[in-house]
Order: structure tokens, then sequence, then C-alpha cells
């Protein structure tokens, strides 16, 4: 009884006061007419909030997403089953779902009548607008009589996790040789035999070291050679991914940040449909995806890893080690300064290829922001360390972007336009 007087409403507590003032003034005035109207008006919010406590314990439900893993911008419809199992028919049901912001208004229904033992269908479809592992839930019911008198609040289900994943915008081309071991920056050989190491040869390029020139190439052709010492080919690339919150600017999904994460996915699952192993890591340097475990070839680790995703705090990337591992390297960076470029190119071999996308963060940013670097210096430090590099900004389409990084690369070949039927 205490449990059903805790669920009456304003109503339902002054009528059951006006009742007992009534009946303690029929029991004085000794007016037996009014004493059963007391009476009435007493048991009437007491059964009310009786039978609303009862119907709220057999109540059931359901929650389903379809699909519960999405793009950024795409849809999904969400499926609630409700079920009552008590002995009377519920009705006067309000349901509300938690949502988080970042996809839309919380839903609400009203069930005016929910049968026994009937399963009862509700849709309403989610348009996420930020990527991350979303939570849809609790399912909360309030459940109250016709008259208004009693309600009570119940848990019906817990929380659904939905991925939203970053957009992808579809890519062409590649750089020539990426990947294949053809080029001079793009071919990593294997060493063979007891002999001589294999050596690749290229032109020679101010600030290289006079120690690694080869005087058989020089003589031959005239012209300075270098010997360029690769380490063995693993078959990949790495995507390097510069998350640092001080490297982008703007907030929400208009932000520098979701630009490059959408960018990096669209990177991976391109270089994945040409049977590319990818790696994919943050300026950290810690491997997001593409490690051992999951072959470097799966579209759906790369874009949950992603998906979860937050941004660095930290001030610089990693240094004291190669980014790429051995392989080849595509840097998405952020606003970077001198002394950023330098920790990134200062263990990266010259005669590899290393690209690099940098962001003018500046085009991003609000009025109220810090200054952004100018995104021209860092990609004339890059391209005097050997670099490919282009400039990027939120007007110039991802797919135009693209076919620059694959022009820029060292400028030795044409782009490879292979096309997937």
């Amino acid at each position: 009884m205490r449990g059903a007087l805790s669920g009456l409403t304003t109503r339902g507590r002054c009528l059951l006061a006006a009742g007992i003032a009534a009946g303690l003034c029929a029991i004085v005035l000794n007016e037996r007419d009014l004493l059963r109207v007391a009476a009435f008006v007493v048991a009437l919010p007491l059964l009310a909030a009786w039978l609303a406590q009862r119907a709220r314990v057999g109540l059931h439900a359901a929650r389903f997403l379809f699909p519960s893993r999405v793009q950024v911008g795409s849809a999904t419809d969400v499926r609630v089953e409700l079920r009552s199992t008590g002995r009377l028919p519920t009705g006067g049901l309000l349901l509300e779902d938690a949502v988080p912001y970042a996809l839309g208004s919380r839903p609400r229904f009203v069930v005016e009548r929910l049968p026994r033992n009937t399963v009862t269908a509700l849709r309403y479809p989610l348009k996420p607008v930020m990527r991350g592992i979303q939570q849809v839930g609790p399912l909360m019911a309030r459940v109250t009589d016709p008259f208004g008198l009693a309600e009570f609040d119940r848990e019906l289900a817990g929380r659904s996790k939905l991925v939203v994943v970053p957009r992808v915008v579809g890519l062409a081309g590649l750089p020539s040789g990426s990947g294949m071991g053809s080029g001079d920056d793009g071919s990593i050989r294997l060493r063979t035999g007891q002999g001589e190491d294999d050596a690749i040869v290229r032109q020679y390029r101010h600030g290289d070291d006079l120690r690694k020139v080869h005087w058989k190439s020089t003589a031959r052709r005239d012209e300075l050679m270098v010997r360029v010492e690769e380490r063995p080919w693993r078959g990949g690339t790495t995507v390097l991914l510069d998350h640092r919150l001080s490297a982008h600017r703007g907030s929400g999904p208009g932000s520098s940040l979701e630009w490059a994460v959408s960018f990096a996915a669209s990177v991976c699952l391109h270089l994945h449909r040409f049977g590319h192993q990818v790696r994919l890591i943050g300026d950290d340097g810690r491997v997001l995806a593409g490690g051992s475990g999951d072959g470097g070839h799966s579209d759906a680790v790369v874009l949950d890893a992603l998906a979860a995703l937050q941004p660095s705090h930290r001030r610089e990337p990693a240094a004291g080690l190669d980014p790429g591992a051995g392989q080849e390297v595509i840097a998405i960076l952020g606003g970077s300064t001198p002394a950023v470029v330098d920790a990134l190119v200062r263990n990266r071999p010259r005669g590899m290829r290393s690209l690099a996308v940098v962001l003018d963060v500046r085009a991003w940013a609000a009025a109220s922001e810090d200054p952004a670097p100018d995104p021209d210096e860092a990609r004339g430090l890059l391209g005097a360390a050997g670099w490919g590099s282009v400039v990027a900004r939120p007007s110039t389409p991802m797919g135009q972007i693209w076919q620059e990084l694959c022009h820029s690369a060292g400028n030795r070949g044409p782009v490879v336009r292979t096309e997937v039927g």
C-alpha cells in the first residue's frame, strides 16, 4: 500500500485528502450519506494507484536497431516491441526512449490501450550527425490511470549500442607504384643470397649523404647518383591520422578533425579495394587498425576504430621511430608547426614513399579560436624532406585532394587510374 500511495499524483492526493476530510465531517455531524460519499472518494485514488502499479509490473519491452552500424548522415530504424503480461489491459502508457543529442530528439509515444499478451510494435528513425559509439536508451514508461490520479515510472529496456562510423567518400586512382614495388620510392626489395645487398639508385638531391653516392651508376649515366637501401617489403601502407586536439579547429560535425577522420576512412577503404595491407595509426604511434590480428583488410575494423577515436591531448606527435615502420606512409595532418613536421620526418628514410595531406585548419576555425599555423610552411618543409604533399581545405572535394596527392607522389610517374567494376 505504501508503494501504491507513492505513485499518487497531485490530483490523486488532493482527492484522497478531500475524502478523508469529508469522512471526518460525516462522523462529527453523524451524516451517513456524506460518509458513503467520503468512502467512495477515498477508495477511488487508492484503487487507481493499485491498478496502475499492477499494470507497471506486467510490462516488458525489447529494442532492435536495423542496422546497428550506420554512417554519419544515414538513417537507422529503431523497433520497440511492447508486451503486457498482467491480468488486466494496460492503458494510459507514456513511453520515452533516451537518445543522445547527436542522434536527434527523444521520441515519445502514448499508448492508449495495450492488450494482454499481445505484442505492440513501435518504430522511429534515427539519423546521426556525429560519429561515435552511441548508446540508445534506456526506455522509460510512465503508467497512468484514465483519471490521472496515479502514475508510475519503470525502465522497460536497457541500452542498445549504435556504432556511427565516419562518412566514406569514393576515391579514384593510386599513386604510381604504390604498394607494388615499382618506382624508386615505392620498391622495397627482398634481400637475396649472400652477395652484395640489393640497391636502388636515383638522382642526387641536395642534402643527400655523399657517402651513399653510387659511382658505377654515376659513371654510366654521367650524373651524380646515390644509393638507396631499403627494408624488406611488407607490401603495405601506413595511414597516419593526426587527431591532436590542438592541431584542429572547429567543433561538431563541421570540424577539421571530423574531416580528417572521414578522409582517413576513405583512404583506407579505397586501398583495401586494391588489395593493399593498410595499417592505421594515431599521432602517438598507437595502431588503431590493421595489426596482425585483422590482417589489415577489414573495412569494419577500420571504421569501428575511427568511430571510437577520441581527440588526443598530445602537443606533438610521437618521435624517435619511423611512423611507417618500413611501409609507405600517407599522413593526414592538422595544423603543424615546423617542430611537428621535424618530429615526423626526422626518422623517416628519405628514399621511401611518404605522402601527406596538410589541413588548412584556419578555414575551419571560429573567430574565437587561437590562430593556426600556415599550412604552406609545413608543406615546404615536407617537400624539402622528400615528401609529396597537398593542402586541404573544406571547399575542395576529397576526391580532388586525393588526385592531387597521387600526382604529388614525388612527381615520378602518372597516377594509376585502375577502376574496379
